[in-house]
């Protein structure tokens, strides 16, 4: 076996996927490049991995040298990728992160409707605990904060339309009578 391929490494996640009970594809995330480096293989990948898990009452799988971690809800597929000699613990701390976020996020509504209805905050929540395939956060809680956050930077989250045109129309009508 490659001494390389034993070495510890921060790169921890290949890649993220959120699938519907259909097995078609709603997030993805490939971290290695030389994974799956065609969409076309990214979804072959994706359905091999469905067809293996969505009838099984595991948490864990192994499947074309990878070890795969997944979790479904209601109409929804979670899955994390990490390499052979990964730690599931370590992939197992995402995919709880990644449910526990979106649940929360998603007001424990964690469905297809309401995942896709909430996709940028989907795309915010994974980006916040995986850069590059690097964990960066794995308490929810910290997640959840941080994504409001730059929420709140949005103008517009706390005020309404109306409240910003008002203000829009206040502005003009000061500078017409200046």
């Amino acid at each position: 076996m490659d001494s390389a391929a034993l070495e510890p490494s921060l790169y921890t996640v290949k890649a993220v996927f959120i699938v519907d009970n259909d097995g078609n594809r709603l997030l993805s995330k490939y971290y290695d490049p030389e994974l799956y480096p065609s969409m076309k293989e990214q979804k072959n990948f994706e359905k091999n991995v469905f067809n293996k898990t969505h009838k099984a009452d595991n948490e864990i799988t192994f499947l074309e040298g990878m070890t795969i971690v997944y979790k479904s809800s209601i109409d929804l597929f979670f899955y994390v990728v990490g390499s052979a000699q990964e730690n599931e613990l370590m992939l197992m701390a995402v995919l709880n992160c990644l449910f526990e976020s979106l649940s929360q996020m998603l007001r424990k509504n964690v469905e297809k409707r309401t995942l896709l209805d909430n996709m940028d905050g989907v795309f915010l929540v994974v980006d916040e605990i995986i850069d590059g395939g690097v964990i960066l956060e794995s308490d929810p809680q910290q997640v959840i904060e941080k994504v409001n956050y730059k929420a709140d930077d949005n103008p517009l989250s706390e005020q309404s339309v109306a409240q910003v045109l008002q203000s829009a129309k206040e502005q003009i009508k000061w500078s017409i009578l200046k």
